[in-house]
């Protein structure tokens, strides 16, 4: 299904499997790419989040917030988030999004990439709160990583650059036969901010 097809927008498909992908190099917004990053940076109340895995509790490699409305609460492993109010900056991109995506978001997990040791460890956004088959829209600012999606039961593997400014979005039955993830990287890397708008239904 292509839910794009009455919709006005540039946003192209990336042929996927068991699933659905679309990307868009340049999201509009009233303000410039570089200006937005460093908004985000000053004006975000960045965590160091723990996380536990495999009985182990450790800082993930990357710092983080919150936001949406007052009832879009976010449980992910074992930890449950309590949304901060969206900033007016956050508004607006949300807004932005929504116009070409033609979807609507009432949460954004934001993550700030310091340099090339932070990193996202590779999983599937399938928590009972985002619904059976989620839109996660996301979208990057600073310097360009690489966003690689491994395929649960077969051998394969797409990587996308999510470079500044750019927005990648996720649907369909993607979160079910997918996982994706952000490597730590050899090469010195500036710093990157994502922001990964979604629907929490319940």
């Amino acid at each position: 299904m292509d839910l794009f097809a009455d919709q006005n927008t540039t946003l192209e498909a990336i042929p996927i499997d068991d699933g659905e992908l679309y990307f868009l190099p340049r999201l509009p917004l009233a303000q410039d790419a570089v200006t937005v990053m460093q908004r985000l940076i000053d004006e975000t109340a960045w965590r160091a989040e723990s996380i536990t895995l495999y009985g182990k509790t450790m800082l993930q490699p990357r710092l983080s917030a919150w936001h949406g409305d007052p009832d879009a609460r976010y449980t992910y492993s074992g930890t449950t988030f309590e949304p901060q109010p969206f900033t007016p900056l956050q508004l607006d991109i949300k807004q932005a999004v929504e116009a070409a995506t033609g979807l609507a978001f009432n949460s954004v997990l934001l993550n700030y990439y310091r340099n090339e040791q932070d990193s996202m460890g590779f999983h599937s956004d399938d928590e009972r709160e985002l619904g059976r088959n989620p839109a996660i829209a996301s979208v990057s600012f600073g310097d360009p990583r690489t966003f690689i999606l491994k395929h649960k039961t077969m051998p394969k593997t797409v990587k996308i650059a999510l470079g500044n400014g750019s927005l990648l979005l996720m649907a369909g039955a993607l979160q079910h036969h997918w996982r994706h993830g952000i490597n730590k990287e050899k090469t010195q890397r500036g710093a990157r901010i994502s922001l990964t708008f979604r629907k929490i239904v319940i």
